[in-house]
């Protein structure tokens, strides 16, 4: 059985790039272009990994819905992998080590994301 990837984001191109990456890698993709459904989404289909934006409708959207994921015992023990272009947009950077308490996830990737370094990052937290 394939595992599960959701990805929460607003950008529907990007979406359609991600979906073609890992589903050619053997993934099975289900996504959402906003939080709120995100969520709903992974209560429901129980993903092994989620990659997550971080502005979608509010410029710190990503940021609530992680807190959220974190503070649900049913998905609170699945991967994150934030998505971002935030550093694009306004020079600032995020570093697992020093925002770990500040943003509970796995890691940060600068969007657009190269396909070969997705799959890889993807595989790494799922221990592949």
């Amino acid at each position: 059985m394939p595992k599960k990837i959701l990805i929460i984001d607003d950008d529907i191109d990007l979406v359609e790039a991600m979906r073609l990456t890992l589903e050619g890698a053997g993934f099975e993709v289900i996504d959402a272009q906003d939080g709120a459904v995100g969520l709903s989404l992974a209560k429901r289909e129980n993903p092994d990994l989620i990659l997550l934006d971080v502005m979608m409708g509010t410029q710190d959207e990503g940021f609530h819905v992680a807190y959220q994921i974190r503070q649900d015992e049913a998905l609170h023990d699945i991967p994150i992998i934030m998505l971002t272009a935030v550093g694009q947009e306004t020079g600032f950077h995020f570093d697992k080590e020093k925002d770990e308490d500040f943003l509970p996830v796995e890691e940060f990737l600068e969007k657009p994301v190269a396909p070969d370094r997705l799959i890889e990052t993807v595989k790494k937290h799922l221990g592949m």
